[in-house]
């Protein structure tokens, strides 16, 4: 029964990131708190490139909610990317003070993501 309600909370959480990497993702860098999901100087280029990536990743993931298990390379891919992504930005904002509010904006929404996914991931699903 645990596994059930887990694999429920898998397909709920999948459905939800995607709703945000689709809606949420470009709304925050655009309009919200660029501040905090972008970087300084504006790069209007590198803006659409990540908007791009993570409005097409957030559909699949959405997709994914169907049948998590049949897909679970492209959420261990959305777990380990987000890592790799969240701490290179980390190091990044780190060294660069203008770059200290995506400390509080981007950075740990990424890090949250994969932490949810990784937790509810079924134990043995490959990786």
């Amino acid at each position: 029964m645990a596994i059930a309600a887990n694999l429920n909370n898998l397909k709920l959480a999948l459905k939800a990131i995607g709703v945000i990497f689709i809606v949420g993702v470009p709304a925050m860098m655009m309009f919200i708190w660029p501040s905090g999901w972008g970087w300084t100087p504006a790069q209007p280029e590198y803006e659409q490139m990540i908007m791009g990536m993570y409005v097409t990743l957030g559909v699949f993931l959405f997709r994914a909610a169907k049948d998590p298990l049949k897909d679970s390379a492209l959420i261990w891919f959305t777990i380990w990317s987000s890592i790799v992504h969240a701490t290179i930005m980390l190091v990044q904002a780190l060294v660069d003070e203008a770059e200290h509010a995506n400390l509080i904006g981007d950075i740990p929404a990424l890090y949250l993501v994969a932490i949810v996914l990784w937790v509810l991931m079924p134990k043995g699903a490959a990786e």
